[in-house]
């Protein structure tokens, strides 16, 4: 066999391997997939492994239900047992980093396990595609230690821009152990709030480009300031550490680095992934030691 024929030969090979990648394929539960992409020895996902991937999901005529391309970046969850025969959780396992495919899922099957009803746009009998790109398959110590990389590095970032602010702006503040810069613009004479108070706070959450995502005054119930029991989860870090340096009475600036704040995933819509963000914040009053009541918090809140 000459070289042009065993040229010809691979090229033969590549192109029906390519078909074949492309087939719709079922399994023994009955779940129907199709790969576009399959690198192979890649290790798979196993129940446990965090994966990394983007996700567009459309109904049986083509509508588009969700993507990740468009909700601002890729989902990051674990992966979970499978809980009914042809579920989402079987096609994923079938996936490796690099692995590109379209999972079908019955939709009667994710009505039933879910107890309700399937809206208009998904018909009875129909099938829901879940089209992946997978990112990255990782065990779950292997992702927390890249996350604890990434924070390290981000929060070196993070000083920085900060830094360059408040010299920019010749800033008079304070830097906490942190990473959080606070500035009082107006004292106030009234007490210092303590975990367990119930503070009541007036504020407008702005980027660094001065651009408001949102502020109390926006809305006519939280004119006045939001309620929060302070230093027990029900706002961001950055308030929780940086109200507490106010008085009642007190006007300030809270500068806030990403990882006190909405880190990696940001808040779609209002605040990009690793944003430091700042507040314009008046602490109109502190009750003490009040039973903390579940507040319905804004974006700067929440």
């Amino acid at each position: 066999m000459n070289l042009k024929s065993i040229s010809s030969l691979s090229l033969l090979v590549a192109v029906l391997a390519s078909c074949d990648n492309n087939r719709v394929q079922v399994t023994e539960n009955g779940l129907k997939y199709k790969f576009h992409e399959d690198v192979e020895d890649s290790r798979k996902a196993k129940v446990g492994d965090v994966m990394t991937f983007n996700i567009t999901v459309k109904n049986s005529k083509d509508s588009v239900l969700g993507s990740s391309y468009i909700n601002g970046g890729p989902v990051k969850q674990p992966l979970q047992a499978s809980t009914f025969k042809g579920s989402l959780e079987e096609g994923l396992a079938l996936l490796s980093k690099g692995d590109s495919a379209t999972i079908y899922v019955n939709a009667d099957s994710i009505a039933a396990r879910s107890g309700q009803q399937l809206p208009p746009f998904i018909p009875k009998g129909s099938e829901i595609a879940y089209t992946i790109k997978m990112i990255d398959v990782q065990s779950m110590e292997d992702f927390q230690k890249a996350q604890v990389s990434l924070r390290e590095k981000q929060k070196g970032v993070d000083d920085k821009t900060i830094a360059d602010y408040v010299a920019k702006n010749k800033l008079a503040g304070q830097k906490t152990a942190s990473g959080l810069y606070y500035v009082i613009t107006q004292p106030g004479a009234g007490p210092q709030p303590a975990s367990g108070d119930v503070v009541k706070v007036k504020y407008t959450g702005k980027l660094m480009n001065g651009k408001v995502f949102d502020s109390s005054d926006k809305d006519p119930r939280s004119q006045a300031g939001i309620e929060f029991p302070l230093g027990q989860g029900a706002v961001i870090p950055g308030w929780d550490e940086g109200i507490r340096q106010l008085r009642k009475g007190s006007k300030g600036i809270l500068i806030i680095p990403s990882g006190l704040a909405y880190g990696s995933e940001g808040a779609p819509g209002a605040i990009p992934p690793n944003s430091v963000i700042m507040f314009d914040v008046e602490l109109v009053d502190v009750k003490k030691g009040a039973a903390p009541t579940p507040p319905q918090m804004p974006q700067g809140g929440r």
